[in-house]
């Protein structure tokens, strides 16, 4: 496997954080779409809303991220996706509607080192994190560039697009992005104050019920838990909402713009704030190590300027009840 060295500074690209690199922002999205495929509630559960406890005290993320302080939100009722939107799914929206995503726009998309082949042409890494390259023809047909396909890995969450790429398939499909508040709602599947969606022991019984990094970061994965990359949307046990992979495999987009200041009181229907320069991604993915990423826990978080891609961004949709 393609591995750089700790020491590479061969890009002017900075990683606005340790597990997701950023690229330039854009004023809005490059394309906006009507509803032209309504598939109703089909793959998604009705979740019952009221009142939980967001975010954690714990200090086990971050401080930069803003997890806490715990407060109380309460939700209206909502759907959302039981699965990450896979390859195959937004093939479909691309085939209907041509739609061109930022990635392969812009011609090239971060790529973890560690999937490139030993042969593959030189690439530029980002400084304080030299594992990700910049990928020329890196795109959700190829997540690692041209030499590589999908063709595999339909069933598989769909990468490389940005925060704009994933508002305009809701917006094809009839749906919306979460908010983060109904994000971590959906994630915890009832369970209150929890680490993970199925409890606070990350293999119970010695199962994993998750997509992460098992080994050293960046240099050796185990793949004990069956994958090195990222695994099949329907993998693991679901959680208490029947929602699949919340946790780990790959980070997905939220509504929010992103803030790490919040105010403890009671809230409802929480949308964060009216404006910034990085939306939200919450679950973590395949890369998150306890320590190097400790962000597959439910309450944790992170962010992204809205026209980043990368190997593990994908996203999942929510709809009003």
């Amino acid at each position: 496997m393609n591995h750089p060295e700790p020491g590479e500074t061969d890009s002017a690209q900075q990683a606005h954080a340790c597990c997701a690199p950023s690229s330039a922002s854009v004023e809005g999205p490059p394309a906006s779409f009507a509803v032209t495929e309504d598939a109703g509630v089909a793959g998604m559960a009705l979740l019952p809303g009221g009142v939980f406890r967001m975010g954690s005290d714990e200090d086990e993320g971050d401080p930069g991220d803003g997890e806490g302080p715990t407060r109380l939100v309460t939700i209206s009722p909502f759907w959302m996706d039981t699965l990450a939107v896979s390859n195959a799914r937004f093939a479909s929206f691309v085939e209907a509607t041509g739609y061109c995503t930022t990635a392969e726009l812009a011609g090239w998309s971060f790529v973890f080192a560690g999937l490139l082949p030993d042969d593959s042409p030189p690439t530029r890494g980002v400084t304080e994190t030299p594992w990700w390259r910049e990928v020329a023809g890196a795109s959700w047909r190829a997540p690692e560039g041209p030499h590589s396909s999908i063709e595999a890995r339909l069933d598989h969450p769909v990468l490389h697009v940005s925060w704009h790429d994933a508002a305009a398939y809701c917006a094809w499909a009839g749906k919306r992005l979460p908010t983060e508040a109904e994000w971590e709602f959906a994630s915890r599947g009832g369970l209150d104050g929890k680490r993970y969606p199925w409890g606070d022991e990350l293999t119970p019984a010695g199962m994993h019920r998750c997509n992460t990094w098992q080994g050293t970061f960046p240099r050796h994965n185990t793949a004990e838990d069956g994958f090195y990359g990222t695994a099949p949307v329907d993998a693991f046990e679901p959680n208490g909402f029947g929602l699949f992979n919340t946790s780990g495999n790959a980070w997905e987009w939220c509504a929010d713009w992103f803030s790490p200041r919040h105010s403890g009181a009671p809230l409802t229907n929480l949308s964060g704030p009216g404006a910034g320069t990085q939306r939200v991604i919450r679950g973590g993915s395949y890369l998150c190590h306890e320590s190097y990423c400790f962000r597959y826990r439910v309450a944790a978080r992170s962010s992204n300027t809205p026209a980043s891609t990368t190997g593990h961004m994908g996203f999942r949709c929510a709809r009003d009840s």
